[in-house]
């Protein structure tokens, strides 16, 4: 009898230590604030912080979800769009863009009361919106192979930068965009000034180059290959490796937490990977669970959250899950 209480209190003690020495979860969960009914596959995320606003691509709903992060709750939800797949607010003329892969549209929503203010066609598959600050532009992803530069004052398409096939993730970075384009093997360079591609940088034995993510202070790209599944940081010199890494699988999102020196790759495969910076190389430092099939996000540094989409799935409601980096 002494012997098992000995026994029980040894385990004890060790799982204490344990526990003591294990490293803290880099993310921690705070909320989960349900979609409501939401089925399909849902794609990029976007935020006003102004009023504190996140908006959800719901593609396989055919709608866009608009969320309320200071009451945690859904604040309307908008039907009837075409599969929309990316999505961006313009703050200099209070505008949401919803580019749909369906019908190619680009659906223009008043930031104030989202009533519909314009439409901009591009003719086949609007994909990812980014927003140059710079110039004062929004720029789309489309088609087999382009990017549309938006003057948003005027609501209308100025340019047409054709590219090697359709664009995937890209990332602005002064005059410069770096775009991903998995069918081609490929990231393209192109100069915003010019309107055209001026280098293309092999993507070698890596394939399926989805989200990308930039470090402009540090001058560097993050890519994420889904086949094999890799992290790779490159210079934005010159394309060159600076390392590369192992991840998680089925990734669609990618972001980088400056502050803490990290980079987190949002995986379909059901976990958040979280790397970090130490002594010019990177360390994974954990995998944070999410849900199968969670492979959009959102990271906001000046909220210092990371929102990620989880879609209905295994007795899993739709819902977008809260994370706090820490420490």
């Amino acid at each position: 009898m002494l012997a098992r209480g000995f026994a029980l209190f040894l385990g004890a003690v060790m799982s204490i230590s344990a526990s003591a020495q294990s490293p803290p979860a880099p993310l921690v969960l705070e909320a989960k604030i349900p979609l409501g009914s939401v089925s399909g596959r849902i794609d990029h995320l976007a935020v006003d912080l102004k009023r504190q606003r996140l908006f959800v691509a719901e593609l396989g709903n055919d709608s866009l979800g608009i969320v309320d992060l200071t009451a945690q709750k859904v604040l309307r939800t908008i039907i009837g769009l075409s599969e929309p797949q990316g999505v961006a607010y313009e703050p200099t003329t209070d505008t949401v863009y919803v580019a749909n892969a369906s019908d190619g549209s680009v659906r223009l929503l008043r930031g104030e009361d989202l009533a519909t203010v314009g439409r901009i066609d591009l003719g086949d598959d609007a994909d990812n919106v980014r927003i140059d600050g710079v110039r004062n532009r929004v720029v789309i992803g489309y088609g087999k192979g382009a990017l549309a530069v938006i003057d948003p004052a005027t609501r209308t398409k100025i340019a047409d930068i054709r590219l090697k096939a359709h664009p995937e993730g890209f990332q602005i970075d002064g005059d410069q965009v770096f775009v991903n384009m998995p069918d081609a093997r490929l990231i393209e360079v192109v100069d915003l000034g010019k309107s055209e591609v001026i280098r293309s940088w092999p993507t070698q034995s890596n394939r399926s180059n989805f989200p990308m993510a930039i470090d402009r202070d540090a001058h560097r790209l993050y890519v994420v290959f889904r086949s094999p599944a890799r992290l790779l940081v490159m210079s934005t010199a010159d394309g060159s490796s600076l390392d590369s890494l192992e991840t998680c699988g089925d990734a669609d999102d990618v972001f980088v937490d400056a502050k803490r020196h990290r980079v987190y790759v949002t995986c379909g495969a059901g976990v958040v990977d979280v790397f970090e910076e130490r002594a010019g190389s990177y360390q994974r430092v954990g995998q944070v669970p999410t849900a199968s099939g969670a492979r959009t996000s959102l990271f906001v540094p000046e909220m210092d959250r990371l929102f990620v989409a989880v879609r209905t799935a295994g007795g899993e409601p739709a819902a977008i899950w809260v994370y706090r980096p820490a420490p």
